[in-house]
Order: C-alpha cells, then sequence, then structure tokens
C-alpha cells in the first residue's frame, strides 16, 4: 500500500483529494471488496430509479478520476476507462443490466450527431469517392471476410462469425483525430478517417441488424436479392429521413434567436431523427448521419456566436458522456480472465480485422484521389475499433446463446488491441513517414520557448528557497544575475524566432486574446451572480463577448495601442473574400501596413470552396494601397472543377480546369470602430 500512495504521490501531487481518492480505489480493488448497488428483483420503482442513479454517479466519478489520470499521464482517455472498468470487473460487484435496443437508442446517437455536426461538406466533398468506397462496399466486405476467417479459424457458426465481422467493421478514430491534430497532421487525412468513420457506423450498424436476423431465423432462410433491396431500402430511407429532418430544423433555428431553444432543437433532432427513422423500419443512425451533416452545415449560418459557441459545447460534453459509459460498460461486463481463457479466438479476431482492414484500404487505392502512398499506411494503421463496436457488442441479441458470451470477448480482444497498440504507434508511424505538416521554425520556437519556461520557472523556485532560507543571500546574490541574465538572453532567442515567423506570432497573440475575453466571460457571470449587472446587460455583453470570440482577429496589440493613445481614426470598412491559400501571406501583408483584421471562414462562388474573408480597418484614403497589397498577396492558380453527372450521380473525368486568385473586395462607411 505505500508504494501504491508513493506512485498517486508523484503523478498527482497538485492534487491531494486526487490522491487520497485513487488511493482509495487502489486499495478498494487490491483487497477484493465488493461494492453492491443492490439487485433491482424485488425492488420499487423508485427503489430502480435510485439503484440505476447510483450507478451512473459512480461511473461518472469513475470517468472524472480516469480523465484526470490519464491527462496527466498523456495517455488517451479511452484506454483509461476500459482498463479501469477490467481492473474494477475483477474486484467490484455491480448487478448491471443493460437492454440491448437502450444503448443504441440513447449513447449512440449523441455520437453519430457530434461527429456528424462538425464534419464540413466542402472538405467531405473532394474525397467523397474514395470515403464512400471505404464505407459502404468497404464495410459489407468486411464483414463477410472476417466471418469467413473466423468460422474457418476458430469453428465458430457462419451466421455468428457473420455477426462479430459486422459489429467489429466499424472503425472509430476519437483517439487517432485528437492526436493528429496535436501534432500538425494534415487536416485532409484527419477528414478522411473522421468522415469514413461516420459513414461505415451506420453501414455497419445496418450490416449487424440483417446478419443478426439471419443468425437468428438461420442461414437458408438468406436471399441475396431481398437482403440487398432491404439494404438499399433501409439506408437509403435512413438518409433521407435526416436529411429532410436536418433541413427544417435548420429552417425553424433560422427563425429563432434563443440559444437554449436552438440548443434544445439540435437535440430533439439527434433522438428524434433516429426513433422516427426505427419507427418507419429504416436505418436510425444513418437518419442521425444525414441530419447532423445537414443541420451542422446550415444551421450554424443562421446561429448566433453566443448558440454556436453553446451548441458546439453541449454536444461535444453529450459526445463525452456517451463514450464513457460504453467504453465503462463493456470493461465492467467482461472479465479479463475471460480473455485469458479465450486467447486463441482474441487471436483469430485481430489477424482478421487487421487482414480485411488491409486489403480493404490499400484495394481501395484506386479511388483515393491524389491521396499520397504514406497515407494509406496511417489509414490502415489508424483503423481503430472503439464505441460503435462497443455499442453493438451490447446490444447483441440474446437468441444467440451460448455465442453471445464469445463474440463479446473477441470484440473487447479487437478493441484493446487496436487501442492500446495501434493508438500507442500511431504517432511514430505519422513521424516515420514524414506527414506531419509542422515547419521548422514552429519546432525551433517550441523548443526555444520550452527552454525559456523551464528555466523562468527554475529560478522563481530557487528565488522561493532563498525566502525560505534553504539558500543563503550570499549564494543568492551570486546565482541571481547570472540566472536573470541568462532569462533574458532565453526571451531574446524566442522573439527572433517569432520576428522571422509572422504567422507563429499572429497565433500565438490571438491565443492570448481569446483567453482575455475569456477572462472577461467569467468576470461578467460575477458581476450578474452579485447583483452589479441585469440579466439584460449580461445577455447584451455576453453576446459582444462571444461575437468576438467567433472569428480571429490579427492586429488585436495595435488597435489597444490606438485605444489607449487616441481615438481610432477607422471610418470604413471593408471586406474581401479571398482563397484560402492565400490569407497567410495577405494577413502578414496587411499586418505590416498596421491595418486592423478581421479573419472569417466562409464559403460560396461557382467553385463551393471554402474561403476566407477578411474585414478590415481603414482610415481615408488607404483603400489603394489596400488592393495594391491584396493583389501582391493573392496569387493565381488552377483548380479543378469536379462536376456531377445528373443521370448518374457520379464526378466526372476529368476534372475542368478554372484560374482563380485575386481578391473580392467590398467597401462601407462605418460611424464608429470599437475593440473588444
Amino acid at each position: 500500500m505505500g508504494r501504491v500512495m508513493l506512485f498517486i504521490r508523484y503523478i498527482a501531487k497538485p492534487h491531494l483529494i486526487l490522491s487520497i481518492i485513487l488511493a482509495s480505489l487502489l486499495f478498494l480493488t487490491g483487497c477484493q471488496s465488493s461494492v453492491s448497488f443492490g439487485s433491482t428483483l424485488g425492488l420499487t420503482s423508485n427503489d430502480q430509479i435510485l439503484y440505476f442513479e447510483e450507478i451512473i454517479i459512480f461511473l461518472l466519478f469513475l470517468a472524472i478520476l480516469m480523465g484526470i489520470l490519464t491527462s496527466r499521464l498523456r495517455l488517451p482517455y479511452t484506454i483509461g476507462l476500459v482498463l479501469i472498468g477490467l481492473v474494477l470487473s475483477l474486484s467490484v460487484k455491480i448487478e448491471l443490466n443493460v437492454p440491448p435496443n437502450l444503448v443504441l437508442a440513447l449513447l449512440v446517437p449523441p455520437l453519430i450527431f457530434e461527429a456528424a455536426f462538425q464534419l464540413n461538406l466542402s472538405d467531405l466533398r473532394l474525397n467523397l469517392p474514395y470515403i464512400l468506397t471505404l464505407s459502404i462496399p468497404g464495410v459489407i466486405v468486411t464483414t463477410f471476410l472476417i466471418g469467413v476467417i473466423i468460422f474457418w479459424g476458430t469453428g465458430l457458426a457462419l451466421p455468428v462469425a457473420l455477426v462479430f465481422g459486422a459489429l467489429v467493421s466499424a472503425t472509430d478514430p476519437v483517439s487517432v483525430v485528437a492526436l493528429f491534430r496535436s501534432i500538425g497532421a494534415p487536416k485532409r487525412l484527419s477528414v478522411i478517417i473522421e468522415a469514413e468513420s461516420l459513414f461505415n457506423d451506420g453501414t455497419a450498424i445496418v450490416m449487424f441488424n440483417l446478419v443478426s436476423v439471419l443468425a437468428i431465423a438461420g442461414i437458408h432462410q438468406f436471399k441475396l436479392a431481398a437482403s440487398l433491396l432491404e439494404f438499399i431500402l433501409v439506408s437509403g430511407g435512413g438518409l433521407a429521413i435526416g436529411a429532410l429532418l436536418g433541413f427544417l430544423a435548420s429552417q425553424a433555428i433560422n427563425r429563432i434567436d434563443d440559444y437554449l431553444i436552438e440548443t434544445t432543437l439540435t437535440g430533439l433532432l439527434a433522438y428524434g431523427s433516429y426513433l422516427i427513422a426505427q419507427l418507419l423500419g429504416v436505418s436510425g443512425v444513418l437518419a442521425v448521419v444525414a441530419a447532423g451533416l445537414v443541420n451542422g452545415n446550415i444551421g450554424p449560418k443562421g446561429m448566433s456566436p453566443t448558440t454556436r459557441i453553446v451548441v458546439n459545447n453541449f454536444w461535444e460534453v453529450a459526445a463525452f458522456l456517451a463514450n464513457t459509459f460504453i467504453f465503462l460498460l463493456i470493461g465492467l461486463q467482461i472479465h479479463l480472465q475471460l480473455l485469458f481463457d479465450h486467447w486463441q479466438l482474441i487471436l483469430w479476431a485481430i489477424a482478421a480485422t487487421l487482414l480485411s482492414r488491409a486489403l480493404i484500404v490499400y484495394i481501395s487505392g484506386v479511388f483515393k484521389q491524389n491521396i499520397p502512398n504514406q497515407w494509406q499506411h496511417v489509414i490502415f494503421w489508424g483503423g481503430l475499433r472503439g464505441a460503435i463496436c462497443l455499442a453493438l457488442t451490447l446490444s447483441l441479441p440474446a437468441a444467440l446463446g451460448e455465442s453471445v458470451q464469445k463474440v463479446q470477448v473477441m470484440a473487447l480482444g479487437v478493441v484493446l488491441f487496436t487501442l492500446l497498440i495501434q493508438g500507442f504507434s500511431i504517432k511514430p508511424l505519422i513521424r516515420k513517414l514524414g506527414i506531419v505538416e509542422r515547419s521548422e521554425k514552429q519546432e525551433e520556437y517550441e523548443r526555444r520557448n520550452a527552454r525559456s519556461v523551464i528555466s523562468r520557472l527554475a529560478f522563481d523556485h530557487l528565488k522561493k528557497s532563498h525566502r525560505q532560507g534553504k539558500i543563503s543571500e550570499h549564494t543568492w546574490n551570486i546565482l541571481s544575475p547570472l540566472l536573470e541574465a541568462h532569462n533574458t538572453s532565453l526571451t531574446e532567442a524566442v522573439r527572433e524566432v517569432m520576428i522571422s515567423a509572422p504567422e507563429l506570432e499572429a497565433l500565438e497573440l490571438d491565443v492570448a486574446r481569446r483567453e482575455y475575453l475569456r477572462a472577461q466571460r467569467t468576470a461578467l457571470t460575477d458581476l450578474l451572480q452579485d447583483g452589479i449587472i441585469s440579466d439584460f446587460s449580461f445577455e447584451h455583453l455576453t453576446k459582444e463577448i462571444d461575437a468576438a470570440l467567433d472569428y480571429t482577429s490579427t492586429s488585436w496589440p495595435d488597435l489597444l495601442g490606438q485605444m489607449s493613445s487616441q481615438k481610432i481614426p477607422i471610418d470604413r470598412l471593408v471586406m474581401a473574400v479571398i482563397q484560402e491559400q492565400d490569407v497567410e501571406n495577405s494577413i502578414n501583408a496587411l499586418i505590416k501596413l498596421g491595418l486592423s483584421v478581421t479573419c472569417l471562414p466562409s464559403q460560396g462562388g461557382f467553385l463551393s470552396r471554402r474561403n476566407m474573408t477578411l474585414l478590415i480597418g481603414l482610415m481615408h484614403g488607404q483603400e489603394e494601397i489596400l488592393v495594391k497589397t491584396l493583389n501582391k498577396s493573392c496569387k493565381k492558380r488552377v483548380l479543378y472543377l469536379s462536376t456531377p453527372i445528373p443521370e448518374i450521380g457520379v464526378i466526372a473525368s476529368p476534372p475542368i480546369p478554372v484560374t482563380v486568385g485575386g481578391a473580392t473586395v467590398f467597401t462601407f462607411e462605418v460611424e464608429r470602430f470599437e475593440v473588444i
């Protein structure tokens, strides 16, 4: 027990309470204690509600602990949830029976909707043929390929093996996408992996339902033509219903200006689209996918900045909670001893999953649309299995009999392998393949800034030791000027690299501006709670701050300097629409002119591609130099416009070359200019 406490103290020294809780938890599991929340048999309805409430609170408590712990240890959060569930299953008795449909109806919609809501249609359109190849025929082939391998290698009945193939055919890139963002992987690669997961979730669940019926009714009932027709109707019907509901919800959002109602409406859309589709006999999951895509790309255009922030935060929390319960539930229901007892089944399951993934990814390369070969290796190895796989595992029909436990054990083994082995090794693979988009300047800045930060922290530590009498005045007088000079030189080194890379300076300034605005928002809440400002003033000022948080500002320090010295002499606002590739050069050039620039993402034109709208504050007479600067900054380039063929709905080949470049500029006179 002493070693456990030392370990806890080392990893969580600043959190004394957390250390005590974790130590108690480890002691509880180590001593083979039993924690029982009671049995639902013979309980009144009120007692059953309290029983489930106790379980939910206990699981959320564990999730919070694991979130803090994995964050400190820099481990994937989902791995921690599964592992703690497995550990607790050895010693903590929780009587928990989860109805199969409850998992799919309650926990899956927020996961699917949140991912679809955040996905940009223009990014999706560029890679759609490749994504659909992986997500539809890829999932179908994967299901049958894994099923045949499991049937041949383990002796499991073919219908049951196909059920296993269907439930592990869906990928879950939660950990991988988060890693991509942290190391600067290409955005397009992240979009491909995330979008593939989004679509193959729906396809996998449709396949899971079909093969589950086959396994229960018997293989002699299988009819290929009827099954294919049912697959098309179920999938297409779900997409159509979801798209219609998503459009209607977007129209309602455009006519409402209340963030609570609008956020509630998105929640109603996510669960309502699932339930309506299920009642009509089509795919509820694909309905959620379509509803999220349509609403996420149309709805936010009619939302205020405050609503967008609230909606995004709401769905992040909802997805977090859904992931939490799914990963904990599967860990609690499967015992580690079962994994050891069925290690041969698990090895066959892992081999079948990897082999089928490799075949699908590399054969689908014919549709890869100029995707580098190195990316295929990442797409193959980044095909982790996670929440959807576990949700389907929990929803296995009891009619499968004794095979349910074997399928669950194999599924958990695959999930653990992909999370632990593939999840931890994907980062070295990406770096080895050389596809990380991090400039030398950015790497140099991080190293210099880290040296400066740790040197200042070490100096503060010695200064504190001196005040406490641990370092004598004589020694401190010798060291202090030397260390201060060293810190000054490190700070100057950071300044040099930021001057040579204006984009790094602009990024850090914008981060500081956002922290400044968030602090203002917190202060407003305190003022409201103390009764210093009214609800009306709070709402008005909050909308101003949220609007400022909704865009990127690159000239904040200059504007603050002008505000402190005199009234800002800006009397007109210029709106310049430029191509996304020209943003960095244009902003840097405008900053050198001392202009106020705000960057807003936009989309439009006949190319229907993402661009950027720059809002530029000017004084009278500066229009000419602005136009010349933008002309020099925006380069002409050839883009290829892919046009769909209406008769068959596919992309025409070859694409049509279109020359784009320059900026579209509009000027408006303004009466007053303020900086938030």
